[in-house]
């Protein structure tokens, strides 16, 4: 039992701290607000504190806890609105009201609620770490319950059943097990062994999927200006992406723009099963005016549930809204206590505290599956540098360990282009590795396609440049036939209406189809100029039409809209 000695925003000081520990978890003053010690000197002990520290005074009471900042796993996790440090805001608005009361005290999981149990071991079986004991229908969701880290032995007393969180389902050698479990969240969760990374994050996005892909246990960042479109970019993501469970972290950003995430998920439709898109989401929120603390450890929250649904053998992604804001909080913290800075007052260990987050996403063998049972995690990180500037240390800091850059343009956001990814700025280094699965699940040239429209893009880029000079009119032929064709792909393959039933989701091989019959226009229309066929005709062609409209077609209907337009591109362009 300490003393506060020194209280400076949401970093205290105690005495008296003798045999504690770092990452320690504390309780303090009457309230008995939440902290976590994150230095030692001597017996005494530095604490950040999770909740607001106004009214605290020196010489309260510090209690240590024995333990660190960890989570609850177990039934009832999917559909929750959890805080920085998990704890569960509706049923804190039950019982407080809408503002959170200092130092409430309300478990993560519901201890009433009743789940049926199906064991999938018989007693008398030997299992270890990681082992499935049993199942639970939670949602959508096969919720599979595991052997606890460190237990292993011959299981008793099992059978299957209705069961609370707390109950006991079973033995193991000498240790009762019950569906309820913790885990430290600064401490990643084990795996077997990680895999190499091969199936693509199949997003639904034509930009994502056809020219930056993005693997499943892969990492990416969405860095952008204030406005150009990191929250909608995100929501999109979580609602299209082809993973079994979202967890979406918002990381200290505005209240109205987190406010509008929890009102609009609930009424989302899950395009995978037509269910709430809710049933397979976890939602951690820490607004902007919340304690800066909590702020900082949502990032370690959320990976961590994420962490537990992969071990079961699921893909989660994690979209983290903003690491910038979760920056700043360590900026914060680090100042108060008086650290030495780094570039831009952020800490000198922003890069690793970064590595230590971005290194948790992974695809991996389960523990105790044998290496039958795999999961993944996708870890999709927005950026909001200052001014757009991503010459500061959090955005370079996460260049270097993430290996994509979906990079957000406020240009193309006040042209109405969405998403406004600028394909010039942007890359993918899984292109190379994804592209041996590309060829075999959808076409054998897909990445053929992918580096011929990059090459046209860029192409366009350079011709703009003369444009602005000399005008349109004073290029070639050819050139000017360029400038339409990386026209018709951007205004009718990369922007995409998600607000549109249709044009919101596009499946790869409709992905495929549309950017093989605009490349197939290009290719025509440069032979019927080598041909001399006059510009004017190309451009006029009616197949133009065709294409532009080849987004809005229902899936079931693109085989035979792509057919037409290609007859019509050969019919109307062949010399």
């Amino acid at each position: 039992m300490g003393k506060l000695k020194k209280i400076s925003g949401p970093v205290v000081v105690a005495d008296g701290m003798t045999g504690s520990k770092i990452n320690e978890l504390v309780r303090i003053g009457k309230q008995r607000l939440i902290g976590e010690i994150i230095a030692l000197k001597g017996d005494e002990a530095s604490i950040q504190v999770y909740e607001e520290t106004s009214g605290l005074r020196p010489d309260e009471k510090v209690e240590s806890t024995g333990l660190p900042l960890s989570v609850e796993l177990g039934p009832g996790l999917l559909s929750s609105v959890f805080d920085g440090t998990q704890r569960p805001l509706e049923k804190i608005r039950s019982e407080a009201g809408d503002f959170i009361t200092r130092g409430i005290e309300v478990p993560s999981l519901d201890r009433k609620a009743v789940w049926k149990f199906e064991a999938k071991v018989k007693n008398g079986d030997t299992v270890h770490e990681g082992h499935i004991l049993g199942t639970v229908k939670e949602k959508n969701i096969e919720h599979r319950i595991m052997v606890p880290a460190g237990v292993s032995g011959k299981v008793s007393g099992i059978t299957s059943g209705n069961y609370k969180v707390t109950d006991v389902i079973c033995s193991i050698g000498k240790t009762d097990v019950t569906m309820l479990q913790k885990w430290p969240v600064r401490t990643p969760r084990k795996s077997e062994s990680k895999k190499d990374i091969e199936p693509p994050l199949i997003t639904g996005k034509r930009i994502f999927d056809s020219l930056f892909p993005m693997a499943k246990g892969g990492s990416a960042c969405i860095p952008g200006p204030f406005g150009s479109g990191k929250t909608v970019t995100q929501t999109d993501l979580a609602k299209y992406s082809d993973a079994d469970i979202i967890v979406y972290i918002g990381c200290g950003e505005r209240g109205n723009e987190m406010s509008e995430v929890l009102s609009e998920f609930p009424h989302l439709k899950d395009p995978l099963t037509g269910k709430p898109l809710m049933d397979r989401t976890i939602l951690v929120a820490n607004t902007s005016n919340m304690p800066v603390a909590a702020r900082e450890a949502s990032i370690y929250t959320g990976i961590t549930l994420a962490e537990y649904y992969r071990d079961m053998g699921y893909a989660v992604a994690l979209m983290a809204d903003s690491t910038s804001r979760w920056a700043e909080a360590l900026r914060e913290i680090s100042g108060r206590m008086e650290e030495m800075p780094g570039e831009e007052g952020y800490p000198a260990y922003l890069a690793r505290k970064l590595a230590e987050f971005y290194e948790r996403a992974g695809r991996v063998v389960c523990l105790g599956s044998k290496g039958k049972r795999e999961g993944s995690i996708s870890v999709i990180g927005a950026i909001s540098p200052a001014g757009g500037d991503t010459s500061e240390p959090v955005s370079q800091g996460t260049f270097r360990i993430t290996k994509v850059f979906w990079a957000l343009d406020s240009s193309l956001s006040r042209r109405r282009h969405y998403p406004a990814i600028n394909w010039l700025k942007s890359y993918s280094l899984y292109s190379d590795v994804l592209a041996p699965w590309f060829a075999k699940n959808v076409a054998e040239d897909y990445d053929a396609q992918r580096i011929e429209a990059m090459a046209l893009l860029t192409k366009e880029a350079e011709l703009q440049n003369i444009v602005q000079l000399i005008g349109p009119d004073a290029l070639p032929d050819r050139e000017r036939m360029v400038l339409e064709v990386t026209k018709m792909i951007r205004e009718d393959f990369l922007q995409q209406n998600s607000y549109d039933e249709v044009d919101a989701y596009t499946s790869l091989r409709k992905q495929y189809l549309m950017l093989k019959t605009m490349l197939h226009f290009s290719h025509m229309a440069t032979r019927a100029l080598d041909a001399e066929v006059p510009l004017s005709k190309i451009v006029s062609s009616p197949a133009k039409v065709l294409i532009s409209k080849l987004k809005g077609v229902p899936e079931k209907e693109i085989e035979h809209k792509v057919k037409e337009a290609l007859a019509s591109i050969d019919a109307t362009l062949s010399s």
